[in-house]
């Protein structure tokens, strides 16, 4: 290897993009365009690094399988940031299979991060945390421990384990640290921001205050009645009992909820639940037979008991009762909560992350963009949809995924 593919990967090490294109950005040969492609998905152009990196494994030869195995790498990457997860990720797992079989376990170990990376975007955070328990980050360069230690906060506050989180954020402090990169450590400040900003809002006898997630932590291990308006669930104590199916029993639990220690008349129910402006015998008769659902959801969590003008609902073993609701309400907060991130995403990895069909996530789309909380930016299949400024956020209590308690 030339002294100068030598001098730009170090500079491309050390976060130092400009200083690698300035040794290599002429070059055409193989090892340069992929350093270009990397360099420029360091500046941000993405669509030309991923242009680089492919042009790079075909100049590679057939003898030069870890060099094109590293261009997969890096290309996979690529795809994850630009939230292309129609990207194959078998391309990937052969890549790191390649690079473990040579040798090269630091490109192998940043290989299996970027493929835990994806599992948690997609929610799927058993197989994550199984794939993340079996690397070992010891042996890992700074840089790529704190990306190690970044994925295990993510996937910690999924699960609102608070305390892992903040202990994963600080050990990836520590790595940027030693790593000296200025980009690595703003990603690692970010990434702690989530622990200090309002996750949800906590209603209770009327009133209401913000939460941060250590506080959604803790209310929903005490003792009190929580109906989740981020998930849908009803819990206390760790028993929950999911209506995210049950859209109407959810929505007579929370009214009732929110009314508690009162009750709720059956107009008030109907309304809520029915969205019948005018309650009429019909709907009086189907409000008996939810209600009679409701009580059958919640058995050993709450009672639903009728009162004159309507019905109120009173916890079994705990002493209070409380909704937890998102930020920002409205429908088709999980679409939000993911483009909250501020990356540019298609409607189909959409889909593929919410496990939703493309016409469903389109339709949510198009509904969010008439309201102006979306935007759209280009046409076709190249279009892409972010969020537009908006009074609060989205939290990340939307996203999909396993209930903290699973």
């Amino acid at each position: 290897m030339d002294s100068l593919i030598t001098a730009a990967a170090r500079a491309l090490a050390s976060g130092d993009a400009l200083g690698a294109l300035k040794r290599v950005a002429l070059r055409d040969d193989a090892p340069a365009l992929a350093l270009r492609g990397i360099a420029m998905a360091q500046l941000g152009d993405l669509v030309r690094a991923k242009a680089l990196l492919k042009s790079a494994a075909r100049a590679f030869g057939p003898r030069e399988a870890v060099a094109r195995a590293r261009c997969v790498v890096a290309e996979a990457e690529i795809a994850l940031v630009s939230r292309d997860l129609i990207w194959p990720p078998k391309a990937l797992e052969s890549a790191r299979r390649v690079l473990e079989a040579h040798g090269d376990r630091v490109n192998a170990a940043h290989a299996g991060n970027v493929a835990i990376r994806r599992l948690v975007l997609i929610g799927r955070l058993d197989e994550a945390e199984r794939a993340l328990a079996a690397l070992d980050p010891a042996p890992l360069p700074p840089a790529l421990r704190t990306a190690h230690e970044l994925v295990a906060a993510g996937i910690a506050v999924r699960r609102l384990q608070t305390q892992a989180a903040r202990a994963a954020l600080d050990r990836a402090r520590l790595s940027a640290r030693a790593a000296a990169i200025p980009a690595l450590t703003a990603e690692v400040e970010t990434a702690a921001l989530v622990l200090d900003t309002p996750a949800a809002r906590l209603i209770s006898h009327g009133r209401e205050h913000p939460l941060l997630l250590t506080e959604v932590e803790a209310l929903l291990s005490s003792s009190t009645l929580v109906v989740d308006a981020c998930r849908h669930v009803v819990w206390n104590a760790g028993t929950a009992v999911s209506l995210a199916t049950r859209p109407v029993l959810f929505a007579l639990a929370r009214t009732l909820a929110e009314a508690w220690p009162g009750d709720v008349a059956r107009g008030t129910l109907i309304a809520r639940a029915f969205r019948g402006k005018h309650a009429d015998e019909s709907h009086r008769a189907r409000l008996r037979v939810e209600i009679g659902r409701l009580r059958a959801e919640l058995r050993g969590l709450a009672e639903v008991s009728a009162t004159k003008r309507g019905f109120a609902l009173s916890p079994r073993g705990a002493r209070e009762i409380a909704v937890l609701a998102p930020l920002v309400e409205g429908a088709h907060g999980a679409v939000l909560a993911f483009l909250a991130d501020g990356e540019a995403w298609s409607s189909s990895a959409l889909a593929i992350a919410l496990a939703a069909s493309p016409r469903t996530v389109q339709r949510a789309l198009d509904s969010l963009a008439g309201e102006g909380k979306v935007q759209s930016l280009g046409r076709g299949r190249a279009r892409r949809w972010m969020s537009a400024p908006l009074p609060g956020f989205p939290t990340i209590l939307l996203l999909p995924g396993p209930l903290p308690s699973d």
